[in-house]
């Protein structure tokens, strides 16, 4: 469903998907199958959106942004593209920025370009983040820092010792800043 008062210029949107009035998606942008795209989106052409990703209102993304599959988007955030932003100066390449799969960020949350947020990570509303987060690392704060390590539900693994242990009974250690399932 694309609403009447929505800006698509794209052709690559999968079935099921949802935009909704006043976004805007430009027309080499590619969105998977099943998205929920509120109002007020901007998608800009070298985008990649995967499947059953919710991008919540207010939010930007432009060139150089991959969004892997299950991924939710909290309203107003921000996401960066160029490390030093002159008017009408432009790059020749666009910092590329990877969220990968069922990683969820926190409504006004600024994420700068270059960085990538590993699978099932959660950032908590309103951070900073400026470095690379690992798969699974709860970060929260500007600029964002490791809290906790997270089950795949989004709830706070429990300690146990020098180990974590998810909500499955799994133990997990942590390596060079990596959570390892032992």
């Amino acid at each position: 469903m694309i609403h009447p008062l929505a800006d698509v210029q794209s052709v690559r949107i999968g079935s099921d998907t949802k935009i909704w009035q006043f976004s805007v998606v430009l027309k080499d942008a590619v969105i998977g199958e099943n998205c929920n795209i509120n109002c007020h989106v901007f998608v800009e052409n070298d985008v990649v959106i995967g499947n059953n990703v919710t991008i919540k209102a207010g939010v930007y993304i432009w060139d150089g942004i991959r969004i892997e599959d299950q991924v939710f988007v909290g309203p107003n955030v921000t996401f960066t593209n160029d490390k030093t932003p002159r008017s009408k100066q432009y790059p020749d390449l666009f910092q590329h920025t990877v969220i990968r799969h069922n990683a969820s960020i926190g409504a006004g949350s600024i994420v700068l370009g270059g960085t990538e947020i590993g699978e099932y990570a959660l950032i908590g509303a309103g951070s900073l983040v400026n470095r690379d987060v690992p798969a699974r690392a709860m970060v929260l704060g500007n600029p964002a820092r490791r809290v906790g390590w997270v089950n795949k539900n989004g709830t706070r693994m429990i300690t146990d010792g020098d180990f974590f242990v998810d909500d499955e009974g799994n133990k997990w250690k942590v390596t060079d800043n990596t959570l390892i399932q032992l």
